[in-house]
Formats: structure tokens, sequence, C-alpha cells
């Protein structure tokens, strides 16, 4: 559906503003490599938060607690 109501925009903006419309058709997939970085920087710091996460849960996993999901988080 995003990639439908999209693609209409573009159309519409082809029709009243065409040289908009193909200026940003090009430059897209250059936007795309530009931000391909951080998006595998994002991905490697959110692996490392998630390793980091585990090691600090695996003492209180190993002695049996397991986190309700139903429950609400308890207030210290």
């Amino acid at each position: 559906m995003k990639f439908l109501l999209l693609a209409f925009g573009w159309c519409v903006l082809f029709l009243f503003f065409w040289p908009l419309a193909l200026l940003v058709l090009l430059a897209v997939p250059v936007l795309w490599l530009l931000w391909l970085p951080f998006r595998i920087l994002g991905i490697g710091i959110g692996a490392v938060l998630a390793l980091l996460r585990a090691i600090l849960y695996l003492p209180a996993r190993l002695l049996g607690y397991r986190e309700s999901r139903g429950a609400p988080a308890p207030s210290i």
C-alpha cells in the first residue's frame, strides 16, 4: 500500500512538474547508497546491544527467572 501511494504521488508529480519528478527518480538511488552505511551501522549497533543484554540477563535466566509478557513491569 505504501509503494502504491508513493507511485501514485510520483505520477501526479510527473504530470504537474516533470523536471522535478525526473530529478527525484535519479536522486533516490544515490540517496539510498549514501544511507546504506548508516543502516548497516545501525544493524551492527543493535546486534551489539542485544548481545550485551543477553550477557547481562544470563545470570537471572540461569536462576530460572522468566519475564512474563502480560504483567506490567515492576516499579522501583
